[in-house]
């Protein structure tokens, strides 16, 4: 709400007016507006002002002044000649004592015949010494915004209710103890901050504030809360945290639009089953005992839902009409609530791998999550369903947050997000309601403020940085429109290091979009904050550029010269019809489009290093990782106990989801077969957040017999994203061009493997073995003896977790001792053909190898898998018996 009053001050502002230079020259009354409280004199200069050119001044609309101003009583007796004046500021908080704290004004009153101002509709008077509200601004009648926080009102005057057109009003950090009755007859109030007082009693009239969409409470020392507030259907947020609270009534819960409820710190014990169940509530900091049951409740309601833990490997779960709660193993939440479902209802779920030519990112979108896909797509609920997605959390600045993102089968979109810190499962959790299912992920974007322009205009300005604003004047628009806005702060270190020049700066990059294709019908006013060091006073404007760059970021033409620049001591505001990226450059170059050009290319980039290590029990097993640069130490600390090899290759600079190969090289080779490799290649997608790594098993068609192989394993970029700047795609073509890295791989000399020659192996003869079943995919025997080949020391372990006891374990070492590839397949080929009718022994098998730790294995095995689903489902659909898919289903095929 502060932040909301901060920026609301100006509602009625189309930007601000010209001040370029100390003198008072006629620049200083351009476009009926004076913007004195920057200077430590603004009140002498509107005096002067007001003395030599009174028939100019007069005409202003939109006045701001320093309350903390000695002449500050003097001025005030000039105001009331203003009778054009629409926005009047005159806050304190311009000067600090010497502890550092803000100064409040010297303002205590206003004169009697202020009232005659019958245009203001914009009145600041915060940050002063009023102890009662001047009874002359009931008697402004267009008034519509007015705010007087950090002052010290006691009261209300009784018919504060006649300022019938208040929209908003701000009377935070002072000392109310009470409101007058006649507060509820403010009809067309729509956000109300009376946070930081000291009321112990709400009047039932509050009720009657049907406009209102945020009402701020908090932070006085109220008991109770009127039943009233139910009828505020409007509402949207609610804060009602550090108060003195027992209890708050149930029929908040039937606010249709509500998203926000805060009832942290205070002193509930009991909070009524309706308003636990939301899930914007806040509760944290009450002496909660047991949830209080809502008088309506029937049994039924009050049961305790089923709640369902999956283990690794299932993939499916049935939702009947009573509601339950699901837990994956990877940690997704599920809240079905009772009656989302009249019939039981099987739920399939996966986790996809992103892939960009389908998981299309936006200019620095990061991705934090594999995709999750969910069945039976488009059948819609009767209730919202909540998932709580956990993902890797963003090392990024303020200026991001995180979302779920959905597929609707033909584009993603963002969807309402709130995140979570799980305490427990110490992770980061994403948490969004949903009514049907299709695919999900977890991003995190730019952060994104967006409103409604209706035909009336309004303004929209940037929670990241509230300097920049949007101001869309009457008329903009005939239909109402969506306007979104984005902003990345730049700082002045990175553009000295990209540009190599430390005589550049730049503003804070600007995104502006809508969901129209048309322009709009009159220029929308943008101001955008000076770059860092630039001020009014030693502006040379011959400096400045503003850049317009296309929707790609690929073109940035200066239009400085196109539009009609006004400067303030802190801004600059120009105007346009169209939206895209704009940017404010300040610099002696004279091409700057090219040089913003390399800078917005760069800030897309991450430095990288790549890294092969070998595990030191068995070298064949290898472990290909793209690390960015910041993390390489820390990763090589967790590996060292495992693997060695070689230190990482020198930086290189990548995009997030572009897409790059290993290729293994000079004598060693991997399997073809597996769904990842290209050409004899390993593809590789990086994503800044996620892990980027793959472990596999090498070969070498050398006899290594009578010596070890010395090879290596090369990085090359091959697919270029269609996202990847033009110039950045040229240099990339070339023979060379897509080498990226190389590094040492060395395989040992050894002893002649148990599979080199037929029949049985070390004396063991085995029956056919066709582990799983069609549709899942076969494990056969020769499957199985080429996991026997990567297990080594580890057999023990695993023998474990697959539930052979200790005594067949060491039954199988004794029998077989001094021979560790007898004892291995001893060991896997018992309890396969134990296992050998049991549907889920592949899954059983899967687990164990995570289980103990070996995660390369497991992905090989599920590898196989996938290999023979998709040799089933060919041989199905050559036999024409698969049946008619679904859209959905055939957008699956997309993935």
């Amino acid at each position: 709400m502060q932040k909301m009053a901060e920026l609301l001050e100006l509602r009625d502002e189309c930007g601000e007016g010209t001040l370029g230079a100390p003198s008072l020259a006629g620049s200083c009354l351009a476009d009926n507006r004076l913007n004195l409280d920057v200077y430590p004199d603004g009140c002498r200069r509107f005096l002067q002002l007001f003395k030599e050119r009174r028939g100019e001044v007069v005409q202003v609309e939109f006045l701001r002044l320093s309350s903390n101003d000695c002449l500050l009583e003097t001025t005030l007796d000039s105001l009331p000649h203003l009778k054009h004046l629409k926005s009047l500021v005159l806050k304190g908080g311009h000067a600090r004592d010497e502890f550092g704290s803000y100064q409040h004004g010297s303002l205590t009153s206003l004169p009697p015949d202020f009232g005659n101002l019958r245009c203001l509709t914009h009145l600041d008077l915060s940050f002063n010494r009023l102890s009662t509200l001047p009874s002359c601004i009931l008697h402004l009648p267009n008034l519509r915004v007015l705010l007087v926080s950090h002052n010290s009102l006691v009261t209300l005057p009784e018919d504060f209710g006649c300022l019938s057109k208040l929209t908003f009003f701000s009377a935070m950090k002072n000392q109310l103890k009470d409101l007058p009755q006649s507060i509820g007859e403010l009809s067309m109030l729509q956000d109300l901050d009376l946070s930081e007082n000291a009321l112990e009693l709400l009047p039932e009239e509050v009720g009657n504030l049907h406009n209102c969409t945020e009402l701020d409470l908090s932070g006085n020392r109220l008991l109770s809360i009127p039943d009233s507030l139910a009828n505020l259907k409007s509402l949207r947020r609610l804060h009602l945290h550090s108060n003195l609270l027992v209890t708050v009534p149930a029929s908040l819960a039937s606010l249709p639009d509500l998203s926000r409820l805060d009832l942290q710190n205070n002193c509930l014990r009991a909070i009524p089953a309706e308003i636990r169940a939301l899930p914007f509530v806040h509760v944290r900091g009450n002496p909660l005992g047991e949830t209080e049951p809502s008088p309506q409740a029937d049994k039924s309601s009050t049961r305790k839902l089923q709640s369902l833990f999956l283990a690794s490997g299932e993939g499916s779960f049935t939702v009947t009409s009573e509601g339950c709660r699901v837990v994956l193993a990877c940690g997704i939440h599920f809240y079905f609530p009772p009656g989302t479902t009249s019939d039981p209802l099987r739920i399939y779920f996966r986790s996809l791998l992103p892939d960009p030519q389908w998981v299309k990112l936006r200019h620095h979108d990061v991705l934090l999550s594999s995709v999750l896909e969910l069945q039976p797509h488009g059948v819609q609920f009767q209730q919202e369903v909540q998932i709580w997605m956990p993902y890797i959390s963003p090392q990024t600045p303020h200026q991001h947050e995180v979302v779920v993102r959905t597929f609707s089968g033909q584009s993603w979109s963002d969807l309402r997000t709130r995140v979570k810190w799980k305490r427990k499962s110490k992770k980061w959790v994403a948490h969004c309601c949903v009514l049907h299912f299709s695919w999900f992920l977890v991003v995190s974007r730019l952060v994104q403020n967006e409103c409604k322009v209706p035909a009336e205009g309004t303004l929209l300005f940037s929670s990241v940085d509230p300097n920049i604003k949007v101001i869309f004047p009457p008329g903009v628009t005939k239909e109402p429109r969506s306007v979104k806005l984005q902003v990345l702060p730049v700082s002045a270190q990175e553009i000295e290091e990209i540009t190599a020049s430390a005589g550049c700066r730049a503003s804070p990059l600007l995104y502006l979009s809508q969901d129209s294709m048309v322009d709009f019908l009159k220029p929308v006013r943008i101001q955008l904050p000076l770059p860092p060091g630039v001020t009014g006073l030693n502006l040379d404007r011959s400096r400045l550029h503003i850049l317009h760059g296309d929707l790609k970021g690929q073109t940035w033409n200066d239009i400085t010269s196109e539009v009609v620049l006004e400067f303030t001591h802190l801004y600059a505001v120009f105007e346009v019809t169209h939206f895209s990226w704009y940017w404010l450059w300040y610099t002696t170059k004279t091409y700057i489009g090219g040089i913003a050009k390399k800078v917005y290319e760069r800030l897309r980039l991450y430095q990288v290093n790549f890294i092969a290590l070998q595990r030191r029990k068995d070298p064949e097993q290898v472990l290909l990782q793209c690390v960015p640069k910041h993390k390489v130490d820390l990763v090589l600390k967790k590996l060292q106990d495992r693997y060695r090899g070689p230190e990482p290759s020198d930086m290189v600079e990548m995009f997030e989801g572009e897409q790059f190969f290993a290729a293994f090289e000079r004598g060693i080779s991997i399997d073809m077969d597996r769904p990842d490799c290209v050409d004899g290649r390993l593809s590789f997608i990086f994503y800044s957040h996620m892990k980027n790594i793959k472990e596999i098993y090498v070969t070498s068609p050398v006899d290594r017999k009578c010596q070890a192989v010395k090879g290596q394993v090369s990085f090359y970029r091959e697919a270029v994203p269609d996202s990847i700047p033009e110039d950045a795609s040229r240099r990339r073509k070339g023979l060379d061009s897509p080498w990226l890295a190389t590094l040492p791989i060395k395989l040992p000399q050894l002893k002649p493997r148990w599979d080199e020659n037929p029949g049985p192996v070390y004396g063991f003869s085995f029956p056919p073995l066709n582990l799983g079943n069609a549709e899942t995919g076969y494990l056969t025997q020769a499957n199985l003896l080429s996991i026997a080949r990567r297990v080594g020391a580890d057999w023990q372990s695993i023998g474990l977790s697959l539930g052979l006891t200790y005594q067949q374990i060491e039954s199988i070492g004794y029998n077989n001792r001094g021979n560790l590839n007898k004892q291995i397949l001893d060991m896997l080929f018992s309890w396969a053909q134990q296992n050998s009718e049991n549907p889920d022994c592949v899954s059983k098998l899967i687990t164990a190898m995570k289980e103990s730790d070996r995660q390369d294995i497991a992905d090989e095995i599920e590898t196989i898998i996938e290999l023979g689903r998709q040799k089933y489902s060919e041989s199905i659909r050559r036999v024409g018996l698969e049946q008619e898919s679904s859209t959905e289903d055939s957008a699956i095929a997309m993935t």
